[in-house]
Order: C-alpha cells, then sequence, then structure tokens
C-alpha cells in the first residue's frame, strides 16, 4: 500500500512538473480536457475522421469546423494520458498503475510491439534499471508495414527486430515538453539520429511519425505511442536526389541553379520534388529557355523548397509556408492526400533525410519571379491582354526587355472605351505599360513613371492605397523575371492641363474664375504644384445679386479666406481616400476640410461631389456645387453675413461683432518667390591689337572639362603676336549689371564676357607713329572699363564716341554674306577697286530689355528684345585731313555722332540711351579679301578675316547674334558717304549713290540686303565696275 502510495505521488510530481513548462502538446491536452469537462474527470475530447482510425487532440479552429483535412470528424471522449476508468464511475477517475517500459506496453495496447520486443530478447533490457524512452508503434502502425519488411524483421528476430525496436529507443526519459522542434535525438542504434519536429498545433513527430498517445510514464522511462514503424536515416536530400532516376530533370534544374551543394548540408528544408513525368507537362522550350538564366531557374528550384520541416501528418488544415524563393505557397491536405496551392500533387510523402523530408509531386511548381510578365496576366486582366495582342503591342514586350504592366480590370473597359478609335486606344494601352520594371516596394509619393507612350505618371502614396494618377492599384501585383504586374481599377488618365486650364474648358466656373482673379490668386490654378481643390460652380453663386459681388469683391482679405478654404496642399483623389471614416485635408486657408468617401462617392463637409479626380497637371479637381466655409470660422459684419447665408446652407455660421479674418499673405502660397543677392564684379579685359605679317592659320579648340569654353588661336608663318581669347558663360544678371544668386524662377540673360590676353601695352608703334600708344590705351582702358556684362546695353553714363570717316575714291561694291550656322547673323563688306579704308564690327547680343532700354531680369512671360551692342576699333580719330579738306573733318564728325547717338535696336521707335559704340577705320592698301570662317564648336560665331598682300593692320573678329529688328527696318547703320566729292571722277554719280546706298540702310533688318535689294541696277553697274568676285 505504500509503495502505491509512492508511486501515484511520484506519478502526480511528474505531471505537475510538466505543467510548469508546458509544450505545444501538453497545451493542446488540456484543451481537450476542458471540452470534455461535462463527461467526468480526467477525460479528454477528440476528433476521429470518419471512415477512418485516425484521432486527434484538435485545434479550436477544427473542433469549430468539425473537420480534419477537409473530412468531417466526429468528436470522441477517452480518458487522459496516465487516467483510468472505474467501472460503475463517471469519467476516469482512477490514475493508470505504473509498471516498467514492457509492462506500460501493456498499458497503452502496443501489443504487437510488446510481443515483438519479448521474442527479440528486449524484454528483459526494459524491464530491468535503467531509464529509457520508447517510441512504441500502434498495433495499427505495424498493419501498415510493408509486408515484405515485417516479415523479414520477424524471421531475424534477434537481430533485424532487435535492431529495429532499439532504433525506437532513446537512452534517456524523453517528455513531450522536452522536444523541441527540429532536435536530433541519438537512438540506441548505433547512435543513429531521431529527427523530431514539434508543431504549433500540438503535434509532434520522430521521423515524421505523429505521437498518439505521449506521456506515459514508467518505473524506467517514459512511453510514446506512434502511428508508424519508422527506419534508421543516413541521406541526405542531395543523397536522395542523385540516386533516384525519377528525380533526373529536377537534380539536373538544382545542378544548374548552384543548389544542390545546400540540399546536402545540415537543415530543416521540406521538398515538393517534381517528377521526370512533371517536367514533360511543361510547355515546350520552356524548360530549355530558363535554363540558361540561372537566376530563373534558381528561382524556380528553390521555389519547391520551405525553409522548415513539415510532415504530412503534422497538417491538418491548409496553411501558408515561405519558400526559400521568397514568396508563399499554401500546403493542405484532402483527407489522406496532401495539396499544394489547393491541387492534389502528392504521389508519396514523408521521405525522411537527415536534413528535411522530401515529398515527391507529379507537377512543377512555377513562381512568378520564375515567369514573363505576360505569363502573369490572369483571368481578371483577359480583355487587357487581349487588346495588347491586338494592338501591337506585344512586339515591345521581349524576353530581354525589361517592363511593368499597368493592368486595368476588365471592369475598365466599357463599351464606350472599346468604340474608341484604334490609334487613340493604342496610346491609352501605351500609357499602362511603363519602360522599367517597377516593383510595388520601390514606389513612392511623387514619382515620375514614364510610360511607352512617352507620358510622365504621378505617383500618390496614401495610408491604403497605392495610386498613379486617377487609378488606384488593386491586391494582386505580381513580380516576373522580366518586370511586373499592378492591377488596377481603372484606366490611367494622364492629366494634360493646368486646374486653370480645366475649370476654362469646362465653362461651368465662370464667377468662380472671376472671384479668384480680384483675389489675385489666379496664379494659384496656373503654377506648378500639387493641390487639391474643391471648385464651386457657377449655380453655387446663383443667389447673389451684383450688389452681393461687388460687397464680396471689395474686400480681398475675406475673398481670399474664403477661395483658399477650396484648396489643399498634395492631391488626394476618391480612391485615397479610406473608405467610411472622416479624412481631415488642411486647407491653404489653415482650417480643415472633412472628407469622406462612401460607397465610391466623396461628401466634403456633408457636401455632395457630384463629380471627383479631375486629374491637372497641377493638381486634382473636384466639383462642388456650394460655397464651402470653415464651421468654426465666425463673421464679424452683418451684410458680410447676410451674403454668406445665401451661399452657404449646410452649415449655420456664427456671428460675432466686430470679428475679423487673418491677413493671409501672398507669399503663403506662391511658388513664385524671388530671393536675389547681388555681387558687383568686373572683370578684367586686356584688348590686342595683333600685327600679323603672314597669312594667319585659324584654329578652333574646345574645353574638354566644360564644352561651354573655347579658344581662339591665330597663327603665321613668321608671327609677331599669338591671341588666345576664352569666353565664359557671364551667368545670370540685373537690370543695374549685380550678379544674381539664390531665388527660383528667373528670366536670366546669359551673356558671354570676354577674357582676353596676352597684355601687349608694351607696343612701342602704331603704323610708326609712337604718339598713338598713350591715345589708343587710354582709349581702349575707358571701353573696358565703362564694360562688365551687358554694359553698353545698361546704358551707363555716356561714353567717349570715337567719329569715324570713311574715304572711298571708286564706286563700292556692297557684298552680303549670311551665316550658314545662323541665319540671324549676316555681314555687310563694302569694296573699291583701290580702297582706302575697310571696317569690321563685332556685334554681341545684349539680352532683353523694356521700352525704356533699361534689363529686365525675374519673373517671366516677358516679351523682350534684344538690342546688340557694337565694339570697334581701333580709333582713328585723329585724321587730320579728308581729299586735302580739313573743313570736311568737323561737319562729318558731327552727322556720324548723331547717326550713332540713334542708334541700338529700334533706336527711331525708343531712343533709349546712347550705348557705347567704338567706331573703328581700317587703313588697306591693296585690295582685300574677305575670309569666313565658322566655329565647328558653336555655328553661332563667325570669323571674318581681311587680308591683302602686303597689310598694315590685320583683325580677326568674332560675331555674335544681335538680336532682331522692328518692323520698320531701321537698324544701327553708318557712316554716311554723302560728302563725298567724286566716284570715278563722275560728280553726277554722288547724289545717285548717295541716295541708293541711303535707301539700303533704311531698308535694314536682319537680313535685309537680302528681302529687299534695290533695282537690279545696282548689281550690274557695282559687278561690272569690280574685277573680283563679290564674297
Amino acid at each position: 500500500m505504500h509503495q502505491l502510495l509512492a508511486v501515484t505521488s511520484a506519478l502526480v510530481a511528474l505531471c505537475c512538473l510538466g505543467s510548469v513548462d508546458s509544450s505545444a502538446y501538453d497545451k493542446i491536452v488540456t484543451h481537450s480536457r476542458i471540452r470534455a469537462r461535462s463527461e467526468g474527470p480526467n477525460v479528454c475530447a477528440m476528433q476521429q475522421v470518419l471512415g477512418t482510425q485516425k484521432k486527434y487532440f484538435s485545434t479550436c479552429r477544427n473542433w469549430y469546423k468539425r473537420s480534419i483535412c477537409g473530412k468531417k470528424a466526429t468528436a470522441v471522449y477517452e480518458c487522459c494520458p496516465g487516467y483510468m476508468k472505474l467501472e460503475g464511475m463517471k469519467g476516469c477517475p482512477a490514475v493508470a498503475p505504473i509498471d516498467h517500459v514492457y509492462g506500460t506496453l501493456g498499458l497503452v495496447k502496443a501489443t504487437t510491439t510488446q510481443q515483438y520486443a519479448d521474442i527479440s530478447k528486449l524484454r528483459e533490457e526494459i524491464e530491468g534499471q535503467g531509464s529509457f524512452t520508447l517510441f512504441a508503434p500502434s498495433n495499427e502502425a505495424w498493419d501498415l508495414l510493408d509486408p515484405s519488411v515485417r516479415s523479414a524483421l520477424v524471421s531475424n528476430v534477434n537481430i533485424e527486430l532487435y535492431n529495429a525496436l532499439h532504433y525506437h529507443m532513446v537512452n534517456r526519459r524523453l517528455l513531450t515538453k522536452g522536444m523541441k522542434d527540429g532536435m536530433t535525438v541519438n537512438s540506441m542504434y548505433h547512435d543513429l539520429g531521431l529527427h523530431i519536429n514539434h508543431y504549433s498545433n500540438g503535434v509532434v513527430t520522430v521521423n515524421c511519425a505523429r505521437i498518439i498517445h505521449g506521456n506515459q510514464v514508467a518505473t524506467n522511462g517514459v512511453v510514446h505511442v506512434i502511428d508508424r514503424v519508422i527506419s534508421a536515416v543516413g541521406s541526405t536530400i542531395k543523397d536522395v536526389l542523385d540516386v533516384d532516376e525519377d528525380l533526373s530533370s529536377f537534380n539536373a534544374a538544382a545542378l544548374a541553379s548552384g543548389m544542390m551543394d545546400k540540399l546536402d548540408q545540415p537543415g530543416q528544408f521540406t521538398l515538393f520534388a517534381p517528377t521526370n513525368a512533371a517536367f514533360d507537362k511543361l510547355n515546350a522550350g520552356y524548360l530549355e529557355r530558363i535554363m540558361g538564366n540561372k537566376d530563373v531557374i534558381a528561382a524556380l528550384v528553390n521555389y519547391h523548397l520551405l525553409k522548415t520541416v513539415q510532415c504530412s501528418e503534422a497538417i491538418t488544415a491548409g496553411s501558408v509556408y515561405e519558400t526559400v524563393e521568397g514568396s508563399s505557397i499554401e500546403i493542405g491536405c484532402d483527407g489522406d492526400s496532401l495539396t499544394v496551392n489547393g491541387i492534389k500533387m502528392v504521389l508519396k510523402k514523408d521521405i525522411v533525410t537527415t536534413n528535411g523530408v522530401i515529398h515527391l509531386i507529379d507537377q512543377v511548381l512555377i513562381p512568378d519571379s520564375a515567369k514573363e510578365v505576360m505569363e502573369l496576366m490572369g483571368d481578371t486582366q483577359s480583355v487587357f491582354t487581349d487588346m495588347v495582342s491586338e494592338l501591337g503591342l506585344a512586339a515591345a514586350m521581349r524576353p530581354q526587355t525589361e517592363y511593368t504592366l499597368l493592368a486595368p480590370v476588365n471592369g475598365a473597359f466599357t463599351n464606350e472605351v472599346m468604340s474608341t478609335d484604334q490609334n487613340l486606344l493604342r496610346y491609352i494601352l501605351e500609357n499602362h505599360i511603363l519602360k522599367l520594371k517597377v516593383t510595388l516596394s520601390e514606389l513612392y509619393n511623387g514619382q515620375l513613371l514614364e510610360t511607352l507612350a512617352g507620358q510622365f505618371l504621378r505617383v500618390f502614396i496614401y495610408r491604403t492605397a497605392v495610386c498613379i494618377e486617377n487609378a488606384c492599384m488593386l491586391r494582386g501585383g505580381k513580380e516576373g523575371s522580366n518586370g511586373a504586374v499592378h492591377l488596377m481599377n481603372s484606366l490611367i488618365q494622364p492629366a494634360k492641363k493646368t486646374m486653370y486650364e480645366l475649370l476654362i474648358a469646362d465653362g461651368r466656373f465662370k464667377m468662380f474664375l472671376s472671384l479668384m482673379e480680384t483675389a489675385d490668386l489666379t496664379d494659384l490654378l496656373k503654377q506648378e504644384g500639387s493641390y487639391t481643390m474643391f471648385a464651386p460652380t457657377d449655380e453655387a453663386f446663383a443667389d447673389l445679386s451684383r450688389e452681393d459681388l461687388a460687397l464680396l469683391r471689395s474686400d480681398l482679405n475675406v475673398l481670399r479666406t474664403i477661395l483658399l478654404y477650396h484648396f489643399s496642399n498634395g492631391i488626394f483623389i476618391n480612391g485615397g481616400l479610406e473608405g467610411g471614416v472622416t479624412n481631415l485635408l488642411k486647407t491653404l486657408q489653415g482650417n480643415n476640410l472633412q472628407v469622406k468617401s462612401v460607397n465610391n462617392s466623396i461628401h466634403v463637409n456633408s457636401v455632395e461631389v457630384p463629380a471627383s479626380d479631375l486629374m491637372a497637371t497641377n493638381g486634382v479637381v473636384h466639383i462642388v456645387k456650394n460655397l464651402l466655409y470653415p464651421g468654426d470660422l465666425p463673421v464679424g459684419r452683418q451684410e458680410l453675413m447676410v451674403i454668406l447665408q445665401k451661399v452657404i446652407r449646410y452649415i449655420k455660421i456664427k456671428y460675432v461683432p466686430g470679428f475679423t479674418y487673418t491677413e493671409i499673405p501672398l507669399t503663403s502660397y506662391k511658388r513664385t518667390i524671388t530671393t536675389t543677392h547681388y555681387i558687383e564684379t568686373v572683370p578684367d579685359v586686356t584688348k590686342v591689337t595683333r600685327v600679323i605679317e603672314k597669312e594667319p592659320t585659324v584654329t578652333t579648340v574646345g574645353d574638354e572639362g566644360d564644352p561651354s569654353i573655347l579658344t581662339r588661336i591665330i597663327e603665321i608663318g613668321d608671327p609677331r603676336v599669338n591671341k588666345v581669347t576664352r569666353v565664359i558663360d557671364g551667368g545670370e544678371f540685373d537690370a543695374d549689371g549685380k550678379r544674381i544668386t539664390g531665388g527660383a524662377r528667373h528670366t536670366t540673360v546669359n551673356e558671354p564676357h570676354i577674357i582676353e590676353g596676352p597684355d601687349f601695352s608694351k607696343i612701342t608703334t602704331i603704323h610708326s607713329n609712337p604718339g598713338l600708344i598713350q591715345e589708343e590705351s587710354e582709349r581702349i582702358t575707358k571701353l573696358i572699363k565703362a564694360g562688365g556684362k551687358g554694359a553698353a546695353i545698361r546704358r551707363p553714363p555716356v561714353p567717349d564716341v570715337t567719329k569715324v570717316t570713311r574715304f572711298i575714291e571708286k564706286e563700292p561694291t556692297v557684298t552680303t554674306v549670311g551665316d550658314e550656322g545662323d541665319p540671324s547673323i549676316l555681314t555687310r563688306i563694302i569694296e573699291i577697286g583701290d580702297p582706302r579704308v575697310n571696317k569690321v564690327t563685332r556685334v554681341i547680343d545684349g539680352g532683353e530689355f523694356d521700352a525704356d532700354g533699361k534689363r529686365i531680369t525675374g519673373g517671366a512671360r516677358h516679351t523682350t528684345v534684344n538690342e546688340p551692342h557694337i565694339i570697334e576699333g581701333p580709333d582713328f580719330s585723329k585724321i587730320t585731313t579728308i581729299h586735302s579738306n580739313p573743313g570736311l573733318i568737323q561737319e562729318e564728325s558731327e552727322r556720324i555722332t548723331k547717326l550713332i547717338k540713334a542708334g541700338g535696336k529700334g533706336a527711331a521707335i525708343r531712343r533709349p540711351p546712347v550705348p557705347d559704340v567704338t567706331k573703328v577705320t581700317r587703313f588697306i592698301e591693296k585690295e582685300p579679301t574677305v575670309t569666313t570662317v565658322g566655329d565647328e564648336g558653336d555655328p553661332s560665331i563667325l570669323t571674318r578675316i581681311i587680308e591683302i598682300g602686303d597689310p598694315r593692320v590685320n583683325k580677326v573678329t568674332r560675331v555674335i547674334d544681335g538680336g532682331e529688328f522692328d518692323a520698320d527696318g531701321k537698324s544701327i547703320t553708318g557712316p554716311d558717304f554723302s560728302k563725298i566729292t567724286t566716284i570715278h571722277s563722275n560728280p553726277g554719280l554722288i547724289q545717285e549713290e548717295s541716295e541708293r546706298i541711303t535707301k539700303l540702310i533704311k531698308a535694314g533688318g536682319k537680313g535685309a540686303a537680302i528681302r529687299r535689294p534695290p533695282a537690279g541696277m545696282r548689281r550690274a553697274r557695282l559687278v561690272r565696275r569690280h574685277h573680283k568676285p563679290r564674297q
């Protein structure tokens, strides 16, 4: 009696000890006791699959569904482990007697195992001293064993059967609470491993055999009854693939993917291995195509591999598991069969290896990452798929090309859409194909996505939605080997107009637009940005009289407060609003709009929005038929209160006498704010006079580091001087010539400033006249100091103007040469048979100016005028005689001075202050040769070279486009030749030639000599008298 009490106490102690740190198995048993408490003490409720002997301690899910693996299950009640019934008493009130392991086998009804232990000489061992764990196959488990295997064991009981039973034993006590998932324990047969898995649903397996009755404690150990006979394991997954000929195709794929080494390493894997017959079912050429792409074949192999061991007996309902490839598959069961993604495909279950388990399947599992994008399309996008093929867009989606499909569901293709012109429909579909692979995780708010049609689509990220323009994504997007598919709830309509252009085109918002203009808010509708606008139609203002509107317009602060309450920063479309809840949108006025989306319709401040999601390039427009007003904002004037009550009826506006609105500065929303910093700079300029004794060579060298910098090098055979000029972009300057930095959206003028060198100020003579050195030096110095970027245009104090008289003793020839690179640049060359003077002029673009000749900077949309300023040199104002008549000097000087002061682009119209102009007279003793050299790096730059046989002066000039001329053809002209006394000893030609040249000049402007040539007389006379062809 005392011995029985001691044993009972030990048993209770073990059970209590087990409850301190219970396992999933122990918890599921406890739940079973609770479910069966109405049946009496120590009774456990179990589920038995109809038509089978399988019983389970059930999870809550299976218990309430009354099914296991999709099969109907009935509740059965049995004594919990360690307890037994007493006749005439309810439940299981008695504790089972404790015995050694051999005796306990009889208590748990594992009589076949007990019998085999007896005949194999194992009985003596498990009745004796020690501590053992025996995983005892049930009687049904022995019946399931292959008859030939069972016969071989029974025929050799002393070795084969004894060793088989030893493999089911561990040389220590091991309760279920100590069995951790993925652990391996050494058996008593050559220490070969037993592989234990403990699942969250309470199932515990040993080499995939399920423990159906656990923790039956014995005096020298513990007995766990299992549902099958287990055999020794020594092979890895790789070993099985190598030796099983029916898995040779998958074996080849695993080798090509580089995954075979992983399958030979320790781990906990489940491999769903397709047989060769499964590979034969694939589309022709598929395997050959992917075998050349290691990433794709690796994705295919890894999609068959789970990161955990999933024995078939542990699966009692469908569950989702992550694969090594990264995506998930659903493993379930249908009776005794396993299913993968809902399909019965498992041919053979539970091939146990040292690093996992293999299930053979009759289909190849292909992940999305091993498919082309078009192969990812499902039935819900079938219309889009068909249209892409019919309209010839499939050619742009080759296997080697990465792209993304924004695939609308079938419902988006209404009858109206399908009746659209085919060309337009093709363009619409092209805007649903992105040029790059873009996955969901790569999208961000404000992102721009380029389509096949060349459009850029905007991305909007919300709390519960991701939208592209007006369409939002649905669940079910997929990523393929060469792209991705995102399901869209509607067709995408890229924005083409601003909000202002949308309202103008609609025609229902005249009053709203008028009030916006009065409040100086029209730019808000036009400027770049991302706004949500609730635009009231003219119907909202129908009850206002002219007097009411006049009063409303009279107070700009009130008007801006009301109008800006209709705008919110950010683009919020219907699909981006969280359904069924109030979305608060902060307005530009400062108060919140309360927006609600219910049944695909929007309400703002309880006002219905009849039309929504009108996409604009700078926002989205939602249409309302009421004026909106903040409910918590009072009105302080009675007359304003009366007006607002006429147009705002959905709320009761508060009246607070004397209340005034907070002033809203325009800078709070306008994006054309400019911050200007001034830096005064005067560039160093060295002007060089070149004396060249031989014909020059012109070379243009581009700067590889900065293509905006060009270098001109002029060389002769035996040069006295070599000159290098670098032209550097001068940046942005204001009307006063100060450099502008910082800010945004300046309308700028980029003018080049010229850095020239080297300095030849040490030249001792000019045309054998040392006295000209100082005079010429001072004149050039003044010209440089008056410079700076655009100095001639900014109208500094009137500069020194050098008057020039030109002498021509013979009838001149006028030639107009056009620039092939830039037709806006023309060159006039006047030549005579034995010229005394030839002139070369540099014209530099002067930028943008207003009607008063001032430079325009900042802002946008200026109507500009480009004026040239003229830099000419050197100065020959010291000439003392004209045809031996000193009296002509003063007269000719005054005439040319007047002509220069009246100059500048359109001078006859605006007469701006006199620009800096330096006139140059060139003396050439022989007939000159004129050559025009184009700059390969910049076709807008031309070089004129005038050469004679024995030159005294040779000058090289760069001509930069000087801008446009007015409609009357008035231009910068000069000099006047009306004082010349004779042409070829014929005084009668003076008046005639003077009038002709005057008309030619007055008819000037860009290309005037080409557009309006005089009568054929001029060309005939000059050509006959000139002994060389014109250039």
